[in-house]
C-alpha cells in the first residue's frame, strides 16, 4: 500500500559545541527551546528511534498533539499511542502498514524527525528543511548533531541571541535544502 508524498524535516537544540544529548536525554534546561518544539511541530508526524521514545518522560509519552512514529528495528516492540515502523524506507515511500491501516495515510505527510543520533543522520540526506536551536555555551555529552552540508541555506534566524528564564542565551535557526 502506498502512501503520498512526505515531507521531512529535523528539529533539535544544540550545544555550542555541537552536543544534543548526554545519557539519553538534554543536557540543559531550556524552557523556550520546548515551547518553540511544541509550536514547529505541533498538529505534525514526529518520527523519532526507539531511545528517544523511552527517554520522554512517561506522561509526555505519546507527545500529544501530535502523530507519534517510531523507528525500531525490533519486529517485536510496540508502544501504546505510537505507530512502529522498522525502515526509513517506509518513511519515505509512505508505505508504512500498522495493523491493517495505513502508517502514513494517503495524500501528503508531514514529518519531524526528533532524534536519535541515528534517526538524524539517516534523514537528513532526505530532509528538506531543519530547525536548529543553538546555544551559546558548550555542554558535555555523548551524542553531537550532523552536520549540515554546503546544500543547506539558512532561510531564518532570530536575528539576535535571546536569553532564556534560567540565563541560558539561544538562538533560532532555520535551514532550507537548496534546489541547486
Amino acid at each position: 500500500m502506498t502512501g503520498g508524498p512526505v515531507s521531512l524535516g529535523v528539529v533539535w537544540a544544540q550545544a555550542a559545541n555541537g552536543v544534543i544529548g548526554r545519557d539519553g536525554g538534554l543536557p540543559w534546561r531550556l524552557p523556550e527551546d520546548m515551547a518553540h518544539f511544541r509550536e514547529v511541530t505541533g498538529g505534525s508526524t514526529v518520527l523519532m528511534g526507539r531511545k528517544t521514545w523511552d527517554s520522554l518522560p512517561p506522561q509526555f509519552r505519546p507527545l500529544p498533539g501530535r502523530r507519534n512514529i517510531v523507528l525500531t528495528h525490533d519486529p517485536a516492540w510496540t508502544a501504546e499511542g505510537a505507530d512502529v515502523i522498522h525502515s526509513m524506507d517506509e518513511v519515505l515511500h509512505g508505505c508504512a502498514v500498522v495493523g491493517t491501516e495505513p502508517a502514513m495515510g494517503a495524500g501528503f505527510e508531514h514529518i519531524w524527525v526528533i532524534g536519535g543520533a541515528g534517526v538524524y543522520a539517516e534523514a537528513l540526506a532526505h530532509a528538506t528543511h531543519a530547525e536548529i536551536t543553538e546555544l551559546d555555551r558548550d555542554f558535555e555529552g555523548d551524542v553531537v548533531a550532523p552536520a549540515l552540508g554546503p546544500e543547506w541555506v539558512e532561510v531564518g534566524e532570530t536575528p539576535d541571541w535571546l536569553t532564556s528564564s534560567n540565563g541560558l542565551r539561544y538562538r533560532f535557526r532555520r535551514y532550507a535544502r537548496s534546489s541547486r
